[in-house]
């Protein structure tokens, strides 16, 4: 490194993420917590606006908390020109699908060309979006060398994947542990001299493609193993067997399992997405990635699947899906969050209306839902709905969801997360 890492009293900044999102603003209330100046910046005018009034739009963080980072000094804003003397750059931005099955860089890329035209010497610069093994090297760096810098010697570079789990009430920022890959050993000990002001643990990988790896693979495993179990989730029914008790029965074991649930598909930002970045690499390397891709494939075809259980359960009572009322429990990815990204309710509602189903849904958590160009009615009273409904399906299990409730007033339900296992009921049929 050159001289001027040393030249800190010219920053102003402790920090700025780009993308106040469901990573980046958890991100911020850490920081500001340990007491350091952060701005934050935003392409969208509305989340700016909401965030300087004081107003969250993620459910992790709540009303208060942005007060009290407002109070603190944080700064959210459109102008980039936010980032000029930030010590720190965070990069937290979506990294969607492509059309052709790899992650789409474009938001990256505009991050770290904003990122470069206010570079100065000595900044950390650190990408926490999930993407492919090499993106950190191979596309970023070479855009923020653009300023005139270079990488390992003028600023320090990493990748430390974000862990957000949205909803969980035990795990968030500072208590999970974080993972850092630098350019170089100096990148990664600056990294983890940052994170360390505010998360408990930091681990440091080899390299930041290791650390662009580790991501993957966590996820990659979950995958693997959730379609592993929705895949026994059909032929145990065929075979008359109690999959989930089954999977309690297996869980007792103290080494060597761990417990996967079967659902009506899989949902998020994840777990439905970010191992197809390491297929996409794989590819490129010219070999398929066949448990990735068998695992993408048990898991989209579990909508149809529930459909067509949903038809079955319907026709056992001897009535037809087209003209049935089914009322639709939880649209959201995953119990008591707002968070609608890739929610398997979404499928499982086109292919219901396709059949010519009279859709209704509740959720606690979402006022207005769409299902392509329609919208879908939505029921306050839940004890009302479940009585008027010809079936209900469970696909997110919601606290609000009583067990006792859904048993007692449902006239057929149809159970795709277990919320009423151990109910024994004749109308009541768990995936």
């Amino acid at each position: 490194m050159n001289g001027s890492l040393s030249r800190e009293g010219s920053h102003r900044v402790d920090l700025v993420v780009i993308g106040l999102g469901y990573v980046g603003l958890p991100l911020v209330r850490e920081a500001c917590r340990a007491g350091l100046a952060v701005g934050g910046l935003d392409l969208d005018e509305r989340v700016v606006a909401g965030l300087s009034a004081g107003r969250s739009h993620i459910d992790d963080v709540s009303d208060a908390e942005v007060a009290a980072m407002r109070e603190a000094g944080f700064t959210p804003s459109t102008d980039e020109a936010v980032l000029d003397g930030a010590r720190t750059v965070v990069i937290c931005v979506p990294t969607p699908l492509s059309a052709e099955g790899g992650p789409d860089l474009t938001a990256v890329r505009g991050a770290a060309a904003t990122i470069a035209r206010h570079l100065s010497s000595g900044t950390l610069v650190v990408l926490e979006s999930t993407t492919y093994p090499g993106t950190t090297d191979e596309v970023v760096r070479p855009i923020l060398e653009e300023s005139g810098l270079v990488a390992g010697r003028d600023f320090h570079l990493a990748f430390s994947p974000e862990r957000i789990d949205p909803g969980n009430p035990v795990y968030g920022v500072a208590n999970t542990p974080k993972i850092v890959g630098g350019l170089t050993g100096n990148c990664a000990s600056a990294a983890a001299s940052f994170y360390g002001k505010f998360v408990e643990e930091v681990v440091q990988a080899k390299g930041t493609r290791e650390a662009e790896m580790a991501k993957l693979l966590e996820n990659t495993y979950r995958h693997v193993n959730i379609a592993l179990v929705n895949e026994m989730a059909v032929f145990c029914h065929e075979l008359g067997i109690d999959l989930w008790d089954a999977i309690d029965c297996a869980a007792t074991k103290p080494f060597g399992f761990q417990a996967f649930r079967p659902g009506p598909g899989v949902g998020g930002h994840c777990i439905p997405i970010d191992p197809n970045y390491l297929s996409y690499k794989v590819r490129s390397l010219g070999y398929p990635f066949r448990f990735v891709e068998l695992a993408q494939e048990i898991n989209d075809r579990m909508p149809r699947y529930v459909v067509e259980r949903a038809q079955q359960l319907l026709n056992r009572e001897g009535r037809a899906l087209k003209g049935s009322r089914v009322l639709l429990l939880g649209v959201t990815y995953k119990a008591d969050i707002a968070d609608q990204r890739e929610s398997p309710a979404r499928p499982v509602a086109r292919r219901l209306a396709k059949l010519g189903a009279e859709l209704t849904f509740h959720d606690p958590h979402v006022d207005r839902w769409r299902v392509g160009d329609a919208e879908v009615p939505r029921s306050t009273d839940l004890t009302a709905a479940l009585e008027a409904a010809d079936l209900t399906i469970v696909l997110a299990d919601h606290r609000d969801y009583d067990p006792a409730t859904l048993t007692r007033h449902a006239r057929l339900l149809f159970d795709t997360r277990g919320r009423t296992r151990g109910r024994a009921a004749e109308t009541v049929e768990l995936l």
